[in-house]
């Protein structure tokens, strides 16, 4: 199957190792994965900030980044979700109205694509330790993912899953949020990780880079003995070259 690959921006310029075990994860899944090194943002931060007319712009231009034929994923449910639905906003009953329903209709998330589409939940991955689960805002109420990521997290050799208390609440950094309201922000990530300690994990796992970034920083500033991981990058660990799926 041919897939278009899309990275964020904020994925290219942070945790491009993400990216690539991205890509790995989806050849190893059967995928032709192609990459078209022209594409920037989706325009999510304007949009977000109240600067539709520079999203527009910039949402024009992903749209003429991807077909409208192919199968579009993404590590990232936050962006998806801004192509999803922020895109209603700025291109319903616009020149490029049929154009983005298309593209809207093919984007997906890398775990809903995994599970939902090519019906895999079985990587091969190892990772030794406890770990919660952190459901980002975009994967629950923009991206409907929930089960999903859970399902492929519990094929992960030596891995113990665990619920958390609250795991669908905001980790409190909202791009923008997190700036403006710094003191609510740290009191929300805060509370996000001493949940997240309560059920003894060593891991928090999320679709998000966004919030594993926020999640991290905290954790780093007050020497916390928690990592978070992408699931991309879990799903990847432990991999030998002969292993089997």
């Amino acid at each position: 199957m041919k897939i278009e690959l899309f990275i964020p921006c904020f994925v290219d310029q942070l945790y491009p190792e993400t990216a690539f075990n991205t890509v790995k994860l989806l050849e190893k899944a059967g995928c032709q994965v192609f990459y078209n090194s022209e594409q920037t943002c989706c325009g999510q931060p304007a949009y977000n900030a109240g600067y539709w007319e520079q999203a527009k712009e910039t949402g024009i231009k992903f749209l003429n980044d991807f077909s409208e034929t192919d199968y579009i994923v993404a590590p990232s449910a936050s962006c998806v979700g801004m192509v999803k639905n922020g895109f209603n906003d700025l291109f319903t009953n616009t020149i490029v109205h049929n154009k983005c329903r298309s593209i809207q209709s093919n984007i997906f998330e890398l775990s809903d694509f995994l599970v939902n589409v090519l019906k895999k939940d079985y990587f091969g991955a190892e990772l030794d330790g406890k770990a919660v689960y952190h459901d980002s805002c975009s994967g629950l109420r923009e991206c409907k993912i929930k089960e999903e990521p859970r399902l492929l997290l519990s094929k992960v050799h030596g891995l113990e899953m665990v619920e958390m208390k609250d795991t669908d609440m905001c980790c409190g950094f909202g791009g923008t949020f997190a700036v403006k309201f710094d003191s609510i922000s740290s009191a929300m990530a805060q509370q996000k990780v001493n949940n997240a300690l309560e059920q003894g994990a060593e891991f928090i796992i999320s679709t998000d880079l966004s919030c594993l970034m926020h999640l991290q920083g905290y954790i780093d500033k007050n020497n916390i003995p928690l990592k978070t991981m992408h699931l991309a990058d879990v799903l990847t660990n432990g991999w030998l070259e002969s292993t089997e799926y």
